[in-house]
């Protein structure tokens, strides 16, 4: 089937249609929680991802395809360089968004992303693409398909959205490391790919958290080329006691950093706790668990600011975790931490804050959708040697793992 320019034309505004609809959607979901006093930083997550996985990889694929058309046609040069300046203040604001300190900050920004990205939509539909339809010399439908090239190619690389000619370093080596480790796994050594790749993910976890996203996508492909079971992941039994666990979520990014003190409560055994560490004061979260456990955790606040947060958050007695996602499995059992129905963006950071707010002996039971095995070459990359892993329940559909900290274990 011949695509036309008039075809070209009329795809890309259907495109633009879903993506804006999708954005207002997003938003207006944000601000909506933000106006009922509900916890929002689920809302602020989707927005953020929405925007970093469709819009900017879409974005990126316009400036290397039908801006540089444009940009080539009489009187549309200007115009070109407004949209690219929009381009980067719309990373700018997505950027401030995921970093929000308040629900008042989250919902302007979220209102100015929607405001500024419905403005690109219609500059584009009525300045750009009119005139690149009506001139001769170019074409449209070659046109949609190299934004197509390329915006999958964000999507699936680790690319950004910054003009390639001033390349990120970091995302350029760990792109040539990733394609390393792909022609190892595809050399028969894809176990040996895997742990690399892990160990990548582990350097990256807190400088740079949004390529360790992308590092973790990279490791479930791999892990598809692990043919058997991996050998020699170590765990170790130690003695000694331990004392609370600290859960410093400071270099979380803030939408991820309630699911994470959920999930880190949500594995507490009876009469345990951790030490949250923030860098404000988390009278949010505190609401939060009177809404969803009043009775049945603790709250002692150990150093209350200017600059440091900690806060002694516990369970008592033999309550149960009604944390979403968290689960007791019976009288007197472990808990169980169901990350089902968390975005898969927030599952292993949520997994990891509960492994981080364990006692020495303690251990969860882990609920997935798939074999965790990525998960578990980020643990022997992070925690070899300190943790336990025991395969309850191993599918078709659900897979259960039992994780511990080995008592003496490091902390």
């Amino acid at each position: 089937m011949t695509i036309t320019d008039a075809d070209a034309f009329e795809a890309m505004l259907a495109h633009h249609r879903t993506l804006e609809d999708q954005v207002a959607r997003r938003v207006a979901t944000l601000q909506a929680v933000v106006v009922s006093n509900d916890p929002y930083e689920a809302a602020v997550a989707e927005l953020v991802a929405y925007v970093a996985e469709e819009v900017l990889p879409h974005a990126m694929a316009e400036e290397h395809s039908i801006y540089q058309a444009a940009g080539g046609l009489p009187d549309l040069a200007g115009t070109v360089a407004e949209m690219i300046a929009e381009h980067r203040q719309l990373v700018a604001s997505v950027e401030a968004l995921a970093t929000s300190q308040s629900p008042a900050d989250a919902a302007d920004l979220a209102g100015a992303i929607g405001t500024l990205f419905t403005a690109h939509v219609a500059k584009e539909n009525d300045l750009l693409l009119p005139p690149l339809q009506a001139d001769d010399t170019v074409s449209l439908s070659q046109l949609l398909v190299q934004m197509h090239r390329l915006t999958e190619a964000a999507q699936t690389e680790t690319s950004t959205v910054d003009d390639v000619s001033v390349p990120d370093t970091d995302t350029t080596l760990l792109g040539l490391l990733i394609e390393a480790a792909s022609l190892l796994a595809d050399a028969g050594q894809g176990d040996r790919a895997c742990r690399i790749v892990a160990q990548a993910w582990a350097a990256l976890r807190v400088p740079r958290p949004d390529l360790a996203v992308r590092v973790t996508a990279a490791l479930h492909r791999l892990v598809r080329s692990v043919t058997a079971e991996p050998i020699a992941f170590s765990t170790r039994a130690t003695t000694g006691e331990s004392a609370d666990d600290i859960l410093d979520v400071r270099e979380l990014a803030p939408a991820q950093r309630h699911e994470s003190i959920f999930a880190a409560y949500g594995a507490l055994g009876a009469g345990a706790g951790f030490v949250l560490v923030n860098d404000h004061d988390p009278k949010p979260l505190r609401y939060q668990f009177e809404a969803e456990h009043a009775g049945e955790h603790t709250w002692e606040a150990l150093e209350e600011g200017p600059t440091v947060w900690r806060v002694r958050i516990g369970r008592v007695g033999a309550a149960t975790a009604s944390t979403p996602g968290a689960a007791t499995s019976g009288a007197g059992s472990e808990p169980e931490l169901d990350v089902r129905r968390f975005p898969h963006g927030q599952r292993h950071e949520s997994i990891f804050a509960a492994y981080d707010a364990l006692a020495g002996g303690a251990g969860f039971v882990l609920v997935n959708d798939h074999d965790p095995k990525p998960l578990r070459y980020q643990f022997e990359a992070q925690h070899a040697g300190e943790y336990t892993w025991d395969y309850l329940e191993q599918g078709p559909r659900v897979w259960r793992v039992r994780i511990g900290r080995p008592v003496g274990a490091h902390v």
